[in-house]
């Protein structure tokens, strides 16, 4: 689908991204080759303004300069060690994002999926460990729209049939309740749970808020069984919602999370598991690595990315910005909204299904210059990066009101 021509240089790209690329992807037809701030160009020269920031990987905006100069002075320097041997780059992000979190410990990964994978390992076995369930019986109460990641493991309790897509049969240990419903979390809660995990917004589900008690509700519920409550705030966290963290917003502390993705600055994979001492005392030397894992190169950038975060305020800007930004969306007037959901700099545009599904308005609103990815059918995302002025945020939901006209 697609609403105007697409010029032969860009066609010709997508033409060999076709051929010789696997099709598990249905991107928009936009070829970008530069991006500064809140921007990309096209191989054509046109400008688009980003609503997606790469699923909140580019919260500092496209190119940031200052964490692009620490990857060139690091990559001049050394890039890789493999936690065999120890480097200069690891210890101080390690102090960095503790001091930050006020979590006692990092774990560092590459990929979000990974930072989920040894949250899943640490849960499991501090059931096994401290709570002392029998092995391997350990079970972790995980919710309905969930969206971790791509493994085996966590597709496995996926409800997402794209996701599932025939990849079984599936790791057990599972029980799938519905988000937001506490009822349903204690229900499932037995003798061998040792977590619940959890997106305190689901973001691929279309940014699904649950309701207002529910976090707080879980972490009582984890503290009465004695399980953890772990969150996954990959998309959510970093500044993303008005906080540094979403659970900030519910007044509760976790006992671990993930994050990744605006942990790079968009420019190279780093992720990371927080958690308590209790809990990251599980591991021991052997039991879990990876060759890339706090390597010199992703510790500087995510270093600078932080610094980034914290001192251009960054945080503070998604929640000034986020509530006008709320105000605009809901004051639309299209027809042909249902929902509005929003919270920070984070929004879900939920369209009614006579609307006739959210891609062809994605297709509108580039055409425009305004980047915006559908989800679940209805759905349009917007997620800019947290660098937006007022005057550019005010620009694209006029685009967006435009196409939403009826």
């Amino acid at each position: 689908m697609t609403t105007t021509p697409v010029a032969p240089r860009a066609q010709a790209l997508i033409d060999l991204e076709n051929r010789f690329g696997a099709h598990n992807y249905h991107p928009l037809d936009v070829v970008a080759e530069r991006g500064e701030g809140v921007y990309l160009w096209d191989v054509d020269g046109k400008r688009y303004m980003d609503f997606l920031a790469a699923y909140s990987a580019v919260n500092q905006g496209h190119n940031h300069p200052r964490i692009g100069a620490a990857l060139k002075e690091q990559v001049d320097r050394l890039a890789l060690t493999s936690r065999a041997f120890r480097n200069d780059r690891f210890p101080p992000l390690l102090e960095k994002l503790c001091t930050l979190t006020g979590f006692d410990k990092a774990l560092m990964m590459n990929s979000g999926a990974e930072a989920v994978e040894t949250a899943l390992k640490a849960m499991r076995k501090w059931g096994y460990d401290v709570k002392g369930i029998p092995y391997p019986e350990a079970e972790i109460v995980v919710f309905d729209g969930n969206f971790h990641g791509r493994t085996t493991t966590i597709v496995g309790f996926s409800t997402d049939p794209d996701s599932t897509s025939r990849f079984g049969p599936f790791t057990p240990g599972f029980k799938i309740v519905t988000y937001g419903d506490l009822e349903a979390v204690r229900a499932a809660i037995g003798p061998k749970t040792c977590a619940v995990f959890v997106e305190p917004i689901q973001g691929e589900g279309g940014v699904v808020i649950p309701p207002a008690g529910f976090i707080p509700g879980l972490r009582k519920l984890c503290d009465e069984h004695k399980i953890l409550l772990v969150l996954d705030e990959i998309q959510s966290g970093l500044g993303r919602t008005g906080k540094l963290f979403a659970f900030e917003h519910a007044g509760i502390r976790p006992d671990g999370i993930t994050i990744g993705k605006a942990l790079s600055g968009g420019f190279y994979p780093v992720s990371a598991f927080l958690a308590s001492d209790e809990v990251m005392n599980v591991f021991t030397p052997g039991i879990h690595g990876s060759t890339y894992g706090g390597n010199p190169l992703a510790c500087a950038i995510a270093s600078a990315a932080l610094d980034v975060l914290v001192e251009e305020k960054l945080v503070e800007r998604a929640a000034e910005l986020g509530q006008h930004l709320s105000q605009r969306l809901n004051a639309l007037g299209s027809p042909l909204v249902k929902e509005v959901r929003c919270l920070g700099l984070w929004a879900g545009v939920e369209l009614k299904p006579e609307a006739g599904g959210a891609r062809q308005y994605c297709y509108k609103l580039k055409d425009r210059g305004l980047l915006c990815k559908d989800t679940h059918v209805n759905t349009i995302r917007l997620a800019p990066p947290l660098v937006i002025t007022k005057e550019q945020l005010d620009w694209a939901v006029d685009q967006l009101k435009d196409v939403l006209a009826g």
